[in-house]
């Protein structure tokens, strides 16, 4: 009971962090939420953000599963903060970086929505946006 409060608890902190990165980015303040993603990760996944952004995507699951004993609901949050980088690198105007986070996004989410046991629809339109995203990315 208190580890599904604590994982409650730690994707409403994700949620409201991911807010607050999306409204720095349309006010253009991308220094500032750069510094807050590269935190973000370290504060909540308890590793460097150039850990996650140099793991390929084709291992993605299965190594932060089987090597690090990360559980669906770290995936989950880095699904958000890879969300969050893609976001940022479009603004800056790096179309390829923000693509592949996209897509790492849309691989973990996909994921953990196969891998669970109950229907989320704020989930399948958080994935059929980021597939929309990466169609556009790809124009």
């Amino acid at each position: 009971m208190y580890q599904k409060d604590f994982i409650m608890r730690m994707l409403e902190m994700i949620a409201d962090l991911i807010a607050l990165l999306l409204g720095l980015i349309k006010k253009g303040d991308l220094s500032q939420a750069h510094k807050l993603l590269e935190n973000a990760y370290r504060d909540f996944l308890k590793e460097d953000a150039s850990f996650f952004r140099n793991l390929p995507k084709e291992k993605l699951t299965e190594d932060l599963l089987t090597k690090h004993n990360y559980t669906n609901s770290h995936l989950k949050i880095l699904s958000e903060l890879f969300f969050a980088e893609a976001e940022l690198n479009i603004a800056k105007g790096d179309k390829v970086n923000g693509l592949n986070y996209y897509e790492k996004s849309l691989l973990l989410l996909e994921f953990t929505e196969k891998d669970s046991n109950t229907f989320s629809l704020s989930n399948e339109s958080k994935i059929k946006s980021l597939k929309e995203k990466i169609y556009i990315s790809m124009q």
